[in-house]
């Protein structure tokens, strides 16, 4: 089998990311080779008619404006996490920048607040794009 890692990117350990859809720039992220699928810390989440409505970070964060974003790209999944317990999440699909480059990313919402960084990027949304260097900050 060849690998072809000509064309990928190497992100160290926590990187800075963009989330155009949703009109965030520059938002700290955490690489996590460990998770499926990333995360966005997130809190007031609902369905109504078809359409999931949350609003992401916490108000003490700076980029914290109180919107509540809507979008109908969802789905509930089940997420384990590294002590075992399972529990059911919303996920919404959206595209994210990543060095300059844009993939679409499945993020699953949760409340981060006991953690350092408000998003975290899992091995799925990465293994075609990016190569990551754990001694890298960037």
């Amino acid at each position: 089998m060849k690998n072809n890692i000509d064309n990928k990117i190497i992100i160290g350990r926590r990187i800075r990311v963009n989330l155009p859809d949703f009109g965030l720039e520059n938002l700290e992220a955490k690489i996590d080779t460990g998770a499926y699928r990333g995360a966005i810390h997130c809190h007031n989440v609902h369905e109504e008619n078809g359409r999931l409505y949350f609003t992401l970070l916490d108000p003490e964060h700076e980029y914290y404006d109180e919107q509540e974003f809507c979008t109908p790209l969802y789905k509930k999944i089940s997420v384990r996490s590294s002590n075992g317990n399972s529990e059911e999440r919303y996920c919404v699909t959206l595209d994210i920048e990543i060095s300059d480059k844009t993939i679409p990313i499945e993020l699953s919402l949760t409340n981060r607040s006991d953690m350092r960084y408000p998003v975290l990027i899992g091995r799925r949304s990465l293994k075609k794009h990016f190569l990551i260097d754990p001694s890298k900050i960037n």
